[in-house]
């Protein structure tokens, strides 16, 4: 009986590690900075935008490409594609990448947190 209580905690205890290590919870660790840093102004709905455009579908994207939000002259100029290297970067600062751009966000320094963001907008 205790070898098998044994084996059954070391079973709990080796998915709780993986639950932890990044697997499943890769996804939660990105969602939990886009509800931190972006829900306020940016929404995750298609064609849902806020006081920013909706991010739904932002990799891969053109930029400054919704037709029904308006975005700032510095944004429309920066004509490029939001590839995950781009957003990196931009997420990373937004006014050092786009001089005169109107979201008012200081940046998210960590890269991890900047990565995990990126996979769940990929995933959405």
């Amino acid at each position: 009986m205790i070898d098998v209580l044994r084996r059954g905690a070391g079973v709990v205890l080796a998915v709780a590690g993986l639950a932890m290590s990044g697997g499943a919870s890769a996804g939660d660790a990105g969602q939990t900075v886009f509800e931190r840093n972006c829900r306020a102004c940016h929404s995750i709905v298609r064609m849902q935008n806020r006081v920013g455009p909706s991010l739904f579908g932002v990799i891969d994207r053109p930029t400054a490409s919704i037709s029904s939000f308006e975005y700032s002259q510095a944004l429309r100029s920066f004509s490029s594609v939001w590839s995950e290297a781009i957003l990196d970067a931009f997420l990373g600062d937004p006014q050092a990448m786009v001089p005169g751009t109107s979201m008012r966000f200081p940046g998210l320094k960590d890269p991890a947190e900047r990565a995990a963001l990126i996979a769940y907008l990929k995933g959405l």
